[in-house]
């Protein structure tokens, strides 16, 4: 019985961290909300600004438990620039915790509030945050041959417009890799091999529609492209076969004990603009990060294994950039719910603050 409420306890570790992010967002909501309404007859670029702030906020507190709470060991290689950047960042896609990653580097060049996705189309109707997200700059797109090209670059040309700092999060593989679903790894190596592409073992063949679109409509508005490769350690089983990558609950309940991270900063011009060769070009990308992930988990160097090649740095992030924002929104949504009418308000929030998101991404995009 005491193994078993050990168990159970260190199963529980994410419950505190869950319930704080999920319990502050129709705090959030409402504050962003008030604001909106505040703006509504003043520049767009006003709006974004304090927008953006109040995104890093609630992005600090998220961060708190996912490196400060969890204790994880940040590891970087390559060229991260200390300084913001317009960019479009591209990664490997195996879970969930790949958006945190994102947020990760995005805070330590101060950019956090400028973090913006291209997600898929069924996460619109996710509660409160569906809509936030749009409403923030995240693009959502449908897959293959139902990718509304113009739409999207409708939505980018709206945030150029308006002068928005760009921090485009986008995974080119549109799926996770995952060991576990074998048939989606050899659909997309049977893929490659048909249209004469190498063939890749621990990424997935990507797809270039949504990348191009960004590349080609925000060239003159960007800084640089970042290419990243992301590796979760202790994913190796026994017999030294890659298990599936950690999930958000699984990653704070601390099983994850180090994420390596490797940047590569690519200029504009270093990347072809005619989609057919943007596309061979995206495929070298993976290539690459294929080798390094290979090197990874499979080197036969036992001392070359879990880690990349190269200079690497462990970033650690200082409570002073998370634990005021955790203080902040946790106190503000305590005392919503210390009175009856802040909690009628709260509940208010999340039930008509959901129907009225559905309805709004339901009619524009």
């Amino acid at each position: 019985m005491l193994l078993s409420l050990v168990l159970h306890t260190y199963s529980m570790r994410y419950v505190l961290p869950a319930a704080v992010m999920m319990g502050t967002a129709p705090t959030y909501m409402l504050a962003w909300g008030a604001w909106r309404l505040l703006s509504a007859v003043l520049p767009a670029r006003f709006y974004r600004e304090v927008d953006d702030r109040l995104y890093t906020i609630y992005q600090s507190m998220v961060l708190f438990f996912f490196e400060n709470y969890t204790g994880v060991q940040v590891i970087i290689y390559g060229d991260l620039p200390k300084n913001k950047e317009n960019v479009i960042y591209l990664s490997n896609h195996q879970c969930t915790v790949d958006w945190i990653i994102a947020d990760m580097l995005a805070i330590r060049q101060n950019a956090l509030g400028h973090v913006r996705y291209v997600l898929k189309d069924g996460l619109k109707w996710l509660p409160l945050y569906g809509w936030y997200f749009s409403q923030h700059g995240g693009v959502y797109v449908k897959r293959s041959a139902k990718f509304n090209e113009k739409e999207m670059r409708e939505k980018l040309r709206t945030q150029m417009k308006a002068e928005t700092p760009m921090y485009l999060v986008i995974f080119p593989e549109g799926t996770r890799y995952n060991p576990e679903i074998p048939k989606v790894i050899a659909d997309s190596q049977s893929f490659a091999e048909k249209e004469g592409l190498a063939i890749l073992k621990h990424v997935l063949t990507p797809r270039v529609k949504a990348t191009h679109v960004a590349i080609d409509t925000m060239k003159d508005y960007l800084d640089a492209v970042y290419d990243v490769t992301v590796a979760y350690e202790g994913t190796v089983d026994h017999k030294g076969q890659r298990k599936l990558a950690p999930s958000m609950t699984e990653f704070l309940c601390k099983e994850c004990p180090r994420v390596h991270i490797f940047i590569d900063r690519i200029e504009l011009k270093d990347i072809p603009e005619e989609q057919m060769y943007m596309r061979r070009w995206l495929h070298e990308r993976f290539e690459v990060k294929d080798k390094l992930l290979i090197e990874f988990y499979d080197a036969k160097d036992s001392k070359r294994r879990n880690k990349f090649p190269g200079k690497s740095v462990h970033s650690k992030l200082s409570l002073k950039k998370t634990l005021p924002s955790l203080l902040f929104l946790g106190g503000l949504t305590a005392s919503m719910l210390l009175t009856e009418s802040g909690r009628k308000l709260y509940i208010k929030t999340w039930i008509y603050g959901t129907l009225i998101g559905c309805l709004w991404v339901s009619i524009k995009p």
